[in-house]
Parts: structure tokens; sequence; C-alpha cells
């Protein structure tokens, strides 16, 4: 799976703090029932050229539940790959899958995809950051989550800039480890999530970027 080669780099700045919380049209194209989880990403935007040598680019996104923590089912979260995994003081597992521990909802997904299980395999167990930003009594929690990509054969090619589209979505209770194309449309999404069984509680979101190769 490649583990031992998506590195980890602290984030020290929050995006956060620098743009605040975002209305749905700056966080990607959304499509979806809506729910109550409302996905905002800040990076990658659409039509970014992103990365150095198809790695070192970031996936940073926050999810405002309509609840309090506990229906969040989130906790906080601190990992990466080798001595970074499971350590204090937020210890976490870092593999391709569901983040079953701390963001289960979580779905991932990324169309250039070469690990795992390809374009359906849910990468949401590879953020190294999951933390709580903002909480308002019992009426809104704030889970945030930060991944910086190290590994430049998992979603692009050095040297080859690669078009690849972003999913997210929050489905109740625990995320799929892989997501099968159901409708056999070629694309993977909240219809194939919903096919599958699942309910998606969130807006999604989707992002078309190019990873950077050079």
């Amino acid at each position: 799976m490649h583990r031992k080669f998506l590195l980890i780099v602290p984030i020290v700045v929050s995006s956060f703090a620098l743009f605040g919380f975002r209305s749905p049209k700056d966080g990607g194209s959304g499509s979806g029932g809506g729910g109550h989880v409302n996905l905002q990403v800040f990076a990658p935007k659409n039509g970014d050229i992103a990365g150095i040598g198809a790695r070192a680019f970031i996936l940073d996104m926050v999810a405002r539940f309509q609840g309090d923590l506990a229906s969040t089912g989130a906790s906080p979260e601190l990992t990466g790959p080798g001595a970074h995994g499971n350590a204090p003081p937020f210890p976490g597992s870092f593999a391709p899958g569901a983040n079953v521990d701390h963001f289960p909802g979580l779905v991932t997904l990324m169309s250039s995809t070469r690990i795992g299980a390809g374009p359906g395999q849910n990468l949401s167990n590879l953020f190294t950051i999951i933390a709580i930003s903002n909480r308002d009594d019992d009426d809104k929690t704030d889970v945030w989550a930060t991944w910086i990509i190290g590994d430049p054969n998992a979603f692009g090619m050095p040297g080859v800039d690669v078009d690849t589209r972003l999913f997210l979505a929050v489905v109740d209770g625990t995320a799929p480890d892989v997501v099968q194309d159901m409708n056999g449309d070629g694309e993977f999404d909240d219809d194939d999530l919903e096919d599958m069984g699942f309910d998606v509680i969130s807006s999604s979101r989707e992002i078309e970027f190019t990873i950077n190769g050079n």
C-alpha cells in the first residue's frame, strides 16, 4: 500500500484562521441531497495545479455538523507513516481505508488513485490531522481534516502533470473502505454510496485539479 512513502509534514498555520468558514460556492461543486453536514474545501481548488514532483500538495477541509461532538463520531488525530503512526499526543493509524477511529463517516476519493483499489479506494485514513476547530454548545461542531501527500506515485507521476477529480462526502455511520461503481458510469460518487446502502448526510464536494509532476 506504499504506507512508508506517504510523508507527513506538520501544518502550523490553520487556513481556518486565514480564510474563515466559507460558503458552499467556495468549496467546489456540490452534489447530493445536503443533509446536516456542510463540507468546505480550502485546498485544492477547482483548476489548481498543485504540488511539486507529483507530491507535496495538500487536502484541507472542514465538515460542519449540525449537532454536538458525539454526533460527529470524530476525535483528534495526529498521525503519519512509520514512527508518526499511533504516537502521542493524538495517536492514529495510517493506511488507505475509512478513518474508523477518528472520522468514521468521511469518504475521500481521487480519480487518479494508483494505490489500493484505485479510484474507488477510500483515502480518509490517510489524513494526518483531525481536529475540532469550533464547537457551539450542542448546535454545531466543526471537524477539520488536513493531509499533505508525500508519495509521488500514489496519485500522479513525477515529470507528468496528471488531471484528477477529488470527491468528498460524509455518510451516516462508518464509511466503506472501497466505493463500488454501482451504476457503471465510470465515476465514484454519492449515487454509488446510496446504491451501496449508505445514507449520505452531507453536501458532497467534487474538485477537479491537476497534480503537478514537475
